[in-house]
């Protein structure tokens, strides 16, 4: 028997179907590619250029980058990076995994707890730094609500002194972010096997070990997410600063993207301005890289 092949011509209807996923998500690719990674190439080339106020193409090699580091008030920035980062990751950390491990008791109105701690979400960090400057400062906040209360040697004025007011934006970072974090880890330990935790208990095992050493390790891939997220947020801090401190007293409080700001656009240093931009994405690809590298790694593996 010889076999007859039937080869069948394609209707425009299925050539549409088949086109019709790629022409819906070509408009949305070509804005990331143009409105993402183009104007990070551009951002890169002109941080060779000798521009001011306006884009100048005349190249000066490293020029913008030496300057930048010969800047007092890039070090600053960079200091404060580091204080402020550190901080507001490790506290947010610890107090959004502390509120979930309470809220997974199965406490009593918990959805209105939850809800409470997940509001300053809903926020912008405008909205978070003009708060917080209220409530902070000297004349008008806490310092003068406790002082009229009777406390007359109560003093609490950071956010004017350049030694402290970078832990201002700490406080009011760790307040919008810590109920986020709290959400993550919950979701993550609404997922753990209650049977784990119910033969460690069996075991004799308390329940502060049984989170220390069983549940908490488990949820490696939710820390590295939390992570990465604050470590996003600290580095792009720029709202924050603007609304709460404008990086004063002096530039006491600047952080790099504030630098990246005021030398792009008030200054008229738009070259020295895109090489610090630069070396801010340098800072978050050193932090996002080495994570996907070990997520990659670890699903090749499996």
């Amino acid at each position: 028997m010889s076999s007859i092949a039937v080869v069948t011509k394609a209707s425009p209807l299925d050539a549409l179907q088949r086109w019709l996923p790629k022409l819906v998500l070509a408009p949305s690719m070509l804005i990331v590619l143009v409105g993402f990674y183009g104007y990070i190439l551009w951002t890169f080339l002109l941080s060779f250029t000798n521009s001011r106020f306006m884009p100048s193409y005349k190249w000066v090699g490293l020029q913008q980058y030496q300057r930048l580091l010969d800047n007092d008030r890039w070090w600053v920035a960079s200091k404060n990076l580091m204080v402020f980062g550190g901080l507001f990751i490790t506290i947010s950390l610890v107090v959004g995994v502390l509120l979930a491990v309470l809220l997974d008791q199965r406490i009593r109105r918990e959805g209105v707890i939850r809800t409470i701690f997940l509001y300053p979400m809903a926020l912008s960090m405008i909205v978070t730094g003009t708060a917080w400057k209220w409530l902070l400062n000297p004349g008008l906040g806490l310092d003068k609500l406790l002082r009229d209360w009777g406390w007359e040697g109560f003093r609490f004025d950071w956010l004017v002194d350049p030694q402290y007011v970078v832990y201002c934006l700490v406080i009011a970072a760790v307040w919008q972010a810590s109920g986020f974090v709290m959400a993550l880890f919950l979701a993550g330990l609404r997922s753990v096997d209650q049977s784990i935790i119910r033969a460690a208990q069996v075991d004799g095992a308390s329940l502060p070990n049984i989170y220390l050493r069983i549940v908490l390790p488990s949820l490696g891939p939710v820390f590295f997410s939390a992570l990465m997220i604050l470590a996003h947020i600290a580095i792009k801090s720029f709202d924050l600063v603007a609304s709460m401190t404008a990086g004063g007293p002096g530039y006491s409080s600047d952080l790099p993207a504030m630098f990246m700001y005021a030398h792009t656009f008030t200054r008229g240093q738009m070259g020295l301005g895109a090489a610090s931009a630069i070396l801010m994405l340098g800072a978050v690809l050193a932090i996002l890289v080495p994570y996907l590298y070990s997520e990659l790694r670890a699903k090749r593996h499996d």
